[in-house]
């Protein structure tokens, strides 16, 4: 895929080869993982103090929620890109490398405090 392709229909051959209950059992591990992730985070305490300034909790909540859309949207296409240009061991690898890396920029941020 890339920036001049058209977006892949829902059904895309990748999600054929899936039974419904693989289907369902990715999206349940998809939605619980982003959930509870999402629970407390800087978002969420932004959307409630954005809902307790505006009192207008709906449009606080469809701005929310078209944010979290479009931002999950953008991580499955990167994701589909990068899964057609780099083996999944070496994803897995380069993403702990990156964790391990801002873990350290933290800590260093908190010794020199």
């Amino acid at each position: 895929m890339t920036a001049t392709d058209p977006v892949a229909s829902p059904a895309s051959p990748q999600d054929s080869s899936l039974s419904h209950s693989q289907r369902f059992e990715i999206f349940l591990s998809t939605f619980f993982t982003i959930f509870l992730a999402e629970l407390g985070d800087k978002t969420q305490v932004t959307t409630l103090l954005m809902t307790a300034e505006s009192h207008a909790p709906w449009i606080v909540f469809a701005g929310a929620g078209a944010a979290l859309v479009l931002t999950s949207f953008l991580g499955v296409w990167v994701g589909c890109w990068l899964a057609k240009r780099i083996a999944p061991r070496m994803l897995e690898t380069l993403a702990g490398a990156m964790l391990l890396g801002i873990s350290a920029l933290l800590l260093w941020d908190v010794i020199q405090l």
